[in-house]
């Protein structure tokens, strides 16, 4: 796609500077096509975008592979067969295009049937005095007026969150 920016820098090139076809193209990084097709014509903006994409070698043999991908999703991940498997499947079959067309395939079949999975959130609930949280620490205090280490015990209850500690000297 050529931007207005450089169909501009091409007409200045040409018309204003009158720089040769074969200095714009070096100068630019263009082919000489394209700044031919900028010269001759008056279009400010150029764009070559394909709405559909031809699958023309893997297009007869999409539901095969289809239903490849499917025995495949529906295996336990450690029987699951690695793409390149499937390939070598598919070609045994009597496809005759290469790998990296049915890995395309496959990776936008794979974003069309959702097969992320879905992040879930299960809340943990407990009964009073069912569960707690427990820790250790070393703490140095001044009792006194004398510097002391003292382990103190850390208690969070599950249910209400509520913290107790106790401190024991060493």
């Amino acid at each position: 796609m050529l931007v207005v920016e450089t169909v501009a820098k091409i007409s200045h090139a040409y018309f204003v500077q009158g720089k040769p076809i074969k200095a714009i193209c070096r100068e630019l990084k263009l082919s000489r096509k394209v700044v031919r097709k900028v010269i001759r014509s008056e279009a400010i903006e150029f764009r070559n975008e394909r709405e559909t994409q031809p699958l023309p070698k893997i297009g007869p043999w999409k539901s095969e592979l289809d239903r490849l991908l499917l025995a495949n999703e529906g295996k336990a991940a450690r029987e699951r067969l690695a793409l390149i498997r499937l390939f070598e499947e598919l070609r045994d079959c009597g496809y005759e295009g290469d790998y990296d067309t049915v890995r395309c395939y496959a990776r936008r079949w794979s974003k069309e049937q959702g097969s992320a999975p879905a992040a879930a959130y299960v809340p943990l609930s407990f009964a009073p005095g069912e569960a707690c949280q427990f820790d250790w620490s070393h703490e140095i205090v001044v009792l006194n007026e004398v510097t002391t280490t003292v382990k103190v015990a850390h208690v969070r209850l599950c249910y209400s969150r509520m913290l107790f500690v106790r401190a024991f000297p060493t």
